[in-house]
């Protein structure tokens, strides 16, 4: 099992990537949304700079952000700085758009970006189409120093719904998964994957499956339902469960069975019918995915926590992920809600040496 740390975007943020890296972890993932933190590439840059051996990389990018020639261009120059090192985590954008009061990208504007991508890392003469106009590209300058294309670039589609999972397994080298610590829900997506990867006659067991989620150890197990518990994995909650009854609206009977009622309930946490069209998703956004707000409390029960992050005691977490493993995942990465330092030293020392 493979152990990584997912940082809100920051150009600060590289002494605790540093940090982790010295702790054993693996990968560095940052959040790439423009309205809650800095720029994904320039901090990811820095934290190159500041790193020999995690890998790093966007947790995630979308197609909406920026043109696909460009995505390619900032993951072959974090390639260039870290040989290696750089994965390329896309996709739709629901939190970044969203934060824009936008709509997501939709699934053939990713494929299509993401196919862009690919055939630049290859050095492929690749297909880039804008409006009416069809064009071949390639990096002009590949062996100067500016880009890094030699060593290989993988590219993991972000899923939170059958679709992309499926898209996932059809044409990209990993799944990155948000909340997905239930074993209902990894195996939910996980099968998708392998339906993709099998309609393309990939080999399934080929994509590298990651699932991003919160972390809260407690005492005892009686300590789950608590203000502490709910404030340090609550947003992470709100948000994934969010996304997974987004993704099946039109069909929620798709969703796990013995979770579906929980999920469900979280459909319209962050809606506000209300409010001005124009502004309302200023008031929605704030504190995404770091503050717990105070209406969504009220769903955070025990069930769903536990579905959705590590919480618990040290024994319920360590199962939490062997189950994880069993069901197909390779890598567990923490986000912090509260303490970044704190969260990155008591998971190294808590529940990382259970599976050295």
């Amino acid at each position: 099992m493979d152990f990584g740390f997912v940082f809100m975007g920051s150009c600060q943020v590289s002494p605790q990537v540093r940090h982790a890296e010295a702790r054993g972890y693996s990968h560095g993932w940052l959040y790439d949304s423009q309205m809650l933190g800095s720029e994904v590439y320039a901090s990811l840059a820095l934290c190159a700079a500041a790193t020999q051996r995690i890998k790093l990389g966007p947790g995630v990018t979308n197609p909406k952000s920026r043109i696909a020639p460009l995505t390619a261009c900032g993951m072959a120059t974090i390639n260039q700085l870290a040989p290696g090192r750089a994965i390329l985590g896309i996709g739709t954008g629901n939190t970044t758009r969203r934060t824009l009061g936008m709509p997501a990208a939709r699934l053939d504007e990713l494929r299509e970006h993401v196919l862009v991508c690919q055939g630049l890392f290859k050095n492929e003469l690749t297909d880039y189409t804008e409006g009416d106009r069809h064009r071949k590209i390639r990096f002009l300058n590949p062996d100067m120093g500016y880009v890094n294309i030699e060593d290989p670039i993988p590219v993991y589609l972000s899923a939170s719904g059958p679709k992309v999972a499926q898209m996932a397994g059809e044409i990209a080298d990993g799944v990155i998964l948000f909340g997905a610590v239930h074993p209902s829900i990894v195996k939910w997506m996980v099968d998708n994957v392998k339906i993709g990867a099998r309609k393309a006659g990939r080999d399934p067991d080929r994509i590298y499956v990651l699932s991003m989620t919160a972390f809260y150890l407690t005492k005892t197990e009686k300590d789950i339902e608590t203000r502490a518990v709910r404030e340090a994995v609550g947003p992470m909650v709100a948000s994934s469960s969010n996304i997974f009854a987004l993704s099946t609206h039109h069909d929620p009977g798709l969703l796990p069975a013995d979770l579906r009622d929980e999920l469900v309930a979280f459909t319209n946490v962050y809606k506000d019918p209300e409010a001005p069209i124009e502004t309302r998703h200023l008031k929605l956004y704030s504190g995404y995915l770091q503050k717990l707000r105070p209406e969504h409390e009220a769903l955070m029960t025990e069930k769903i926590m536990r579905a959705t992050t590590l919480v618990g005691t040290r024994d319920q977490i360590v199962d939490s992920i062997r189950q994880m493993q069993a069901a197909g995942v390779h890598q567990v990465a923490v986000q912090p809600i509260l303490d970044t330092d704190a969260t990155i030293d008591q998971f190294a020392d808590e529940i990382m040496p259970a599976f050295e």
